[in-house]
């Protein structure tokens, strides 16, 4: 699905990224973390075209479907329109959306819990809400590939827990390939197969979840100690960071 192989990207002129490979095969999910400007934005934006690399080779297959971290609109679209708007590669240059492309948007609408807020003026929502109407909105369009930028970045509790199960969903269910970034190692331990640890511009780990997830790497990642939880009784587990204090350094 995903192939890429010695990417080099720039962006007004400075080369953000430097000989990144990697493959992810269809029916996988990806987490992407890192830390803050170290390139994950960049990256996505290659995956879903928007940026061409310097140089190497990407190949991807199928089609693309993209949530952005934050997104506005300039006129006074209803949640129902922005969602609407995933339909727009399946009704031709002139075409109107019809009853099917209505009941796949509010199918998708209510998978998500926010058929109630079809009719209220997008801009108007919180911006949890908004990020939960651009994700109905990328699964409208019937996509192969689903690309999301910090998906749960706006969001409570409740609502990432019903975003990291509705991907779980899409991948078990519907073999739907999944890309996503986030700041939170616990996003990737609950749903990706696979991970990408962007420590810098070219140095980077990538492999299935639960050999490149690991205290060590995220440590390296975030230049920051990190810790292992295991929940007694329960068959889970959790990274957590061990914060300075008072300007303290820790080694190791």
């Amino acid at each position: 699905m995903i192939e890429a192989s010695n990417l080099t990207i720039e962006r007004g002129g400075t080369t953000i990224l430097r000989n990144y490979s990697l493959r992810l095969e269809r029916g996988r999910i990806l987490a992407v973390l890192g830390a803050n400007g170290v390139g994950k934005t960049t990256l996505i934006n290659t995956l879903i075209g928007v940026i061409k690399p310097k140089s190497g080779k990407l190949s991807i297959g199928g089609q693309v479907g993209f949530v952005p971290q934050l997104f506005e609109v300039p006129f006074s679209y209803s949640a129902l329109d922005i969602a609407l708007m995933g339909r727009a590669r399946h009704l031709g240059l002139f075409g109107a959306p019809g009853r099917r492309d209505y009941e796949i948007v509010r199918h998708y609408l209510c998978m998500l819990g926010i058929e109630r807020l079809q009719a209220q003026a997008f801009n108007s929502l919180s911006g949890g809400q908004r990020q939960l109407v651009m994700i109905a909105q990328a699964l409208a369009s019937e996509c192969d590939l689903l690309v999301l930028d910090e998906p749960c970045a706006a969001l409570d509790y409740k609502n990432q827990d019903k975003v990291l199960g509705l991907l779980g969903q899409l991948r078990e269910m519907h073999g739907m390939t999944i890309v996503f970034s986030t700041h939170m190692p616990q996003h990737a331990v609950e749903v990706a197969t696979d991970v990408l640890l962007m420590t810098s511009g070219s140095s980077y780990v990538c492999g299935p979840t639960e050999e490149a997830l690991s205290a060590e790497n995220l440590t390296v990642l975030y230049d920051l100690p990190i810790a292992r939880a295991d929940f007694d009784g329960l068959a889970k587990h959790t990274y957590a960071p061990v914060f300075r204090q008072n300007g303290a350094r820790f080694d190791g």
